[in-house]
C-alpha cells in the first residue's frame, strides 16, 4: 500500500527512524511522498531520492557522526575563539561536511536539485529568522525569495533544516529585500509538520502516516522527564524544545492522532554526536518495536 509520510526532527534520536522503516517495509507500506524537519528531512530526502530501506539502514547505522563536527581551524588553536564565532557567526560548526555528505549520497542517485525529484515528492521545513517565517522548500522558494526550485540544491535545503541554532552556523539566502535571510533548524517553528500535505489530502486519498519522536525518561514506561535547568546552556535547550513542540501540539487533531506513530526515545541532546553503538541500537529497536505495535492495527 502506498502512503505519504512525515518525519519529525530529533537530532541523533532519529536513529529510531531506521527501525520504523524496517517495520513499514515488513507491513508492505511504500512511501510515495515524504516530508521532514531537521534529521527527519535527511531521512525523507534519502527516501525521495530512491534509496531502499536496507541502503538507508547501512548508510546511517554505520555513520560516524563526529565527522560532521567542523569548527573553524583557529578554534582548535585558540579554544576561546569559539565565543567569537558564536557571537559574530551565530554558530560553532560550519556544517560544510554535513552538506557535502548529503550532496555526495544524493548524487549517487542522480539527485542534485529539486528538478531531479518527481513533483511533490519531497518537502523540507526550515525557519527564516530574518523574516520570521516558516518556509517549506521547494514550495516557498519562488514566492518568498524569487528562486527557481529547479536550480536549488536538495543538499542545501536539508543542511538548512538541520541547522541547530548555535551548533551550526546559519545558512544565508537572498530574499526580496536588500538583505539576506538567516535560515536555521526547521524545528524552531514546526518540528513535526504533519500539516504539510493538508491541501493535497483533500484531493488525494492516499493514507498519511506521521512518525514522531518523543523524548522520555524511560522509553519502556513512556515516562516524560521533567526538564532540569542548571545553567544557560540547559535553559537554551529547554527553550528550543518548548518552541519545537508548541506549534505542532496545537495543530494535531484527535483524528490525526490515529495516523501518528509515536516513538518514545531516551533523553539525548539533539547535538550529542558522540553517542555509542549501544545507544544507536536501542534507538533503532525502540523505533522497530513501537512501529510494529502501531502498524499491527493500522490503518483503522
Amino acid at each position: 500500500m502506498e502512503v505519504d509520510a512525515v518525519f519529525s526532527g530529533g537530532g541523533i534520536k532519529a536513529y529510531a527512524f531506521l527501525g520504523v522503516l524496517e517495520s513499514m517495509e515488513n507491513k508492505g507500506l511504500e512511501i510515495r511522498r515524504c516530508a521532514g524537519t531537521s534529521a527527519g528531512a535527511i531521512v525523507a530526502a534519502l527516501i525521495a531520492a530512491g534509496y531502499k530501506n536496507k541502503e538507508i539502514f547501512e548508510l546511517i547505522s554505520n555513520l560516524e557522526l563526529t565527522k560532521f563536527i567542523d569548527p573553524p581551524v583557529i578554534t582548535k588553536i585558540f579554544p576561546l575563539s569559539k565565543w567569537f564565532y558564536i557571537y559574530f557567526k551565530l554558530g560553532i560548526n560550519k556544517g560544510d561536511i554535513l552538506e557535502a555528505w548529503l550532496y555526495e549520497h544524493l548524487a549517487n542517485k542522480n539527485v542534485y536539485t529539486f528538478k531531479d525529484l518527481h513533483l511533490e515528492t519531497l518537502k523540507i521545513v526550515v525557519s527564516d529568522i530574518s523574516l520570521g517565517k516558516l518556509v517549506v522548500i521547494p514550495d516557498d522558494l519562488k514566492r518568498i525569495y524569487d528562486i527557481n526550485p529547479d536550480y536549488f540544491p536538495v543538499s542545501k535545503a536539508i543542511r538548512m533544516s538541520a541547522g541547530f541554532p548555535y551548533f551550526f552556523m546559519p545558512k544565508q539566502i537572498p530574499n526580496l529585500t536588500s538583505r539576506k535571510s538567516l535560515i536555521v533548524d526547521g524545528g524552531l517553528l514546526s518540528n513535526f509538520p504533519l500539516w504539510i500535505f493538508e491541501k493535497e489530502r483533500e484531493i488525494n486519498q492516499r493514507p498519511l502516516l506521521g512518525i514522531k519522536l518523543k523524548e522520555v525518561k524511560n522509553p519502556q514506561l513512556g515516562e516524560s522527564p521533567p526538564t532540569s535547568i542548571n545553567n544557560a546552556i540547559d535553559m537554551f535547550y529547554a527553550l528550543f524544545s518548548t518552541m519545537k513542540q508548541a506549534h505542532d501540539t496545537r495543530y494535531i487533531s484527535k483524528s490525526e492522532k490515529n495516523n501518528i506513530i509515536t516513538i518514545p526515545v531516551e533523553t539525548q541532546h539533539a547535538t550529542n554526536l558522540h553517542i555509542n553503538n549501544e545507544t544507536k541500537e536501542r534507538l533503532i529497536q525502540s523505533g522497530r518495536e513501537h512501529a510494529e505495535k502501531f502498524l499491527k492495527f493500522w490503518p483503522k
